[in-house]
């Protein structure tokens, strides 16, 4: 199979003839498409169904679907313009549950529509203002990111991935895999082992992908292939991002992630996660109370249309799982790094001025 080409300059969600544009991330790497969403339901849909995925762009993607749902309802009444707005709200909150960013887009939006008396023609604007807003400050903080992070990584090594936090999983440059990106632009001889994490395969399908259109070097192993490689010394570091982060540092992201913070803790390895402080729920003491959205069990018993496991087992499919702060070396934000402990440095990095 030969992979899409993807354009280097395509941002993985935009906005476009007031329409929403979006990489369609469910067919790569065998088709490069862009889905046109006109609706909130369609981009409530794609978010459902992982057409978009990473915590920075279902946020993003939320925002430019509330933006959809003003644009529409503009010539109705007020009442029942925010109506309609909130009702998209509700609606496109309850596709990713433990996305943080998600809800914090929605609630940034639903500020701008409950902060003013414009009338509806002017706030639905207003919101579409916000929306772009906020996609140009998270292509901001992914860089930034990469260039803080891109100090903590060796000048040259192998860095160990989980996931896909590239490009793809955010607006553009990407968080976890953009500090690679950062780092291998400013020179360091860097190598990637891509997990492939399963059981939605992101890092074969889609991290592979992206650094093959990078030319960052790369090699892809099965999930259970990165113990062997820390004993043998050829992984100096692995990094990651997040789909929230608790107050104390705790870490929610893709499932297998815990396993390898404990891996890279037990070899003696620093363990990253790079993520924006919009990722961080300062309303959570703990990763005990981060919601863990489950999926289909389709997912684990079939590779796409064949059925691999026998009818009738029983599945377990949590999307994510929870890594503790105890196992993390440092969280990379766009402000700066945060060192433990976590409920200082990160509440101080929220109250840093830009």
């Amino acid at each position: 199979m030969t992979a899409s080409p993807l354009p280097r300059d395509v941002h993985t969600v935009y906005w476009e003839d007031s329409c929403v544009r979006m990489i369609d991330q469910r067919i790569l790497p065998e088709e490069f498409r862009i889905l046109t969403l006109r609706d909130s339901h369609e981009v409530a849909d794609a978010i459902r169904t992982m057409a978009v995925r990473g915590a920075p762009a279902i946020g993003i993607s939320a925002a430019y679907g509330m933006a959809l749902a003003a644009l529409a309802a503009s010539q109705r009444s007020v009442s029942d313009f925010r109506s309609a707005v909130e009702g998209a709200a509700r609606e496109l909150g309850s596709t990713r549950p433990t996305a943080v960013n998600l809800l914090w887009a929605i609630e940034r939006m639903l500020r701008v529509l409950l902060g003013t008396d414009l009338p509806p023609v002017e706030l639905a604007e207003a919101l579409l203002a916000e929306a772009r807003q906020m996609a140009d400050e998270d292509v901001a903080a992914c860089v930034a990111m990469g260039a803080y992070g891109a100090e903590l990584l060796p000048d040259e090594g192998n860095i160990l991935t989980h996931c896909n936090t590239g490009s793809l999983a955010a607006v553009y440059h990407g968080t976890a895999l953009g500090v690679v990106r950062s780092a291998v632009e400013a020179g360091k001889r860097l190598h990637v082992w891509v997990d492939e994490t399963r059981p939605r395969l992101q890092g074969m399908r889609l991290t592979a992908w992206e650094c093959l259109q990078l030319g960052i070097p790369a090699t892809l192993i099965s999930d259970n292939v990165a113990g062997s490689l820390m004993r043998q010394g050829r992984v100096q570091a692995a990094i990651v991002g997040a789909d929230s982060i608790a107050a104390n540092g705790d870490t929610a992201n893709k499932i297998g992630t815990y396993g390898v913070a404990v891996l890279a803790h037990a070899h003696g390895l620093p363990f990253y996660v790079a993520a924006p402080l919009s990722t961080v729920d300062f309303s959570l003491e703990s990763g005990d109370e981060i919601p863990i959205e489950e999926r289909d069990p389709s997912e684990v018993t079939d590779a796409r249309t064949i059925r691999l496991a026998p009818e009738g087992v029983s599945v377990y499919n949590p999307a994510f799982d929870v890594t503790p702060s105890r196992l993390i070396t440092a969280i990379i934000t766009e402000r700066g790094i945060a060192w433990p402990p976590f409920d200082t440095s990160l509440t101080a990095l929220r109250n840093r001025e830009n």
